[in-house]
């Protein structure tokens, strides 16, 4: 059998190769660093053509609070993946919860969104990951969160 590897690049192509999520819901482009079973970045390029910005607000486009943590579990799902592959498979990483979660600042079309999340615990198949998002180095969301995959 093959020893699994990360691949060097991992791309939009990549992500939807493991994330179930489709337009409009991936809320991740690229992965920018992962250090298996510890931390993962992710990057998030918010643009104005984002469907949920028509009513959130027309006057003046806020990317949804739910939406910013979503990101954070999808990029926290990329890391569960590389980092025990066979235990997740095909299997799909719900949320089992979300504690702490705190907004600072709004993010806004043009913004890139950076996600770092750090594996705090595992245990069977839960996992407790620290996330934050934060934009020009500035923190705009923190939580929290826990999933689980079967």
């Amino acid at each position: 059998m093959d020893e699994f590897v990360v691949p060097e690049k991992i791309d939009i192509v990549e992500i939807l190769k493991i994330l179930p999520h489709r337009y409009p819901f991936v809320m991740v482009d690229r992965i920018l660093s992962l250090e298996l079973g510890k931390e993962i970045v992710g990057l998030k390029n918010v643009t104005i053509n984002e469907p949920f910005f028509q009513g959130h607000f027309p006057t003046r486009p806020v990317m949804p609070g739910v939406l910013i943590l979503e990101g954070m579990a999808q990029v926290g799902g990329i890391m569960a993946y590389y980092s025990n592959p066979g235990a997740i498979g095909n299997k799909l990483l719900f949320f089992a919860g979300i504690d702490k979660a705190r907004f600072r600042k709004p993010v806004v079309p043009g913004d890139q969104l950076i996600f770092t999340l750090q594996l705090l615990k595992e245990k069977r198949s839960i996992m407790v990951m620290g996330a934050t998002a934060s934009v020009d180095g500035q923190l705009v969301a923190e939580a929290e969160l826990m999933a689980s995959f079967s």
